[in-house]
């Protein structure tokens, strides 16, 4: 039966840009500023390199096979997961619902542009294990992308690979 064929396929799941949750998180940080309030105990302020990307599981009983991450240029992007349910809308992000390890990919700026990215590879099993491990219970995650040193957000392509548990 067809079943066991596509329980035996590749899932690609893309990061996407949240152009609006990004903006709801700037018009926060520029609130506070505007009005010389500080931040609660334990926020998390969207940064100027800053935006808010997210993944949409279609399935959710999913292992982890690798990154696929392409960068046209120099820069580094730092992956950073967003570990509880967070509904924008009702709370602000706390520094407490950030996963550990981050993601972090980048190519020096004397690196030949067809050169490897670089990353850490142990951070980054664990860290697709642990978006595998969430996926379980979420049909929608978020993440934190930052981008420094020279990288830009179009010059990113992201995702992850997964095959579906059997």
């Amino acid at each position: 039966m067809d079943k066991d064929t596509d329980l035996s396929r590749v899932v690609e799941l893309t990061f996407k840009e949240d152009p609006s949750l990004t903006e709801v998180m700037r018009q926060r940080a520029g609130s506070l500023q505007r009005t010389g309030q500080k931040r609660q105990e334990g926020e998390r302020l969207l940064l100027p390199h800053e935006a808010v990307y997210r993944l949409d599981f279609s399935i959710q009983e999913l292992v982890f096979s690798r990154w696929i991450v392409s960068l046209k240029g120099h820069g580094r992007v730092t992956v950073t997961g967003i570990s509880q349910l967070w509904t924008p809308d009702l709370t602000n992000l706390m520094t407490r619902q950030l996963m550990e390890p981050v993601g972090t990919f980048w190519r020096n700026a004397g690196d030949p542009e067809d050169s490897p990215l670089k990353c850490l590879e142990a951070d980054m099993q664990e860290f697709g294990e642990r978006i595998a491990e969430l996926a379980k219970v979420r049909k929608v995650m978020y993440f934190l992308f930052a981008f420094k040193e020279g990288a830009e957000p179009t010059n990113l392509s992201c995702s992850v690979e997964f095959t579906p548990e059997q």
